[in-house]
């Protein structure tokens, strides 16, 4: 599976319908957006080689390709399920 990924140190996302707020991602993170409500969650770039996650890239491939309609990585998936995922991965 080959994703590349651009580097994103800025990610602009709209927290009301009349405001725009850009926030900082560090390095070694990456913000994705889930659920109905795409919802931004900012997770460590080491997730992404985890087989779980990898899962979830390819369901957000087979859903948008590589078009996100919020301009980043968007996953298709409820954000219980990824909250689930991600706190396994981090161990916790």
């Amino acid at each position: 599976m080959g994703f590349r990924l651009p580097a994103i140190l800025r990610t602009s996302f709209n927290t009301n319908q009349e405001n725009s707020k850009c926030v900082e991602v560090r390095k070694g993170y990456l913000a994705v957006y889930v659920g109905e409500k795409h919802k931004r969650f900012v997770i460590p770039i080491s997730h992404l080689n985890q087989p779980s996650f990898q899962n979830l890239l390819s369901q957000a491939e087979q859903e948008f390709g590589y078009d996100h309609p919020m301009g980043g990585l968007t996953i298709p998936c409820t954000e219980d399920v990824f909250q689930n995922i991600i706190c396994r991965l981090s161990g916790l």
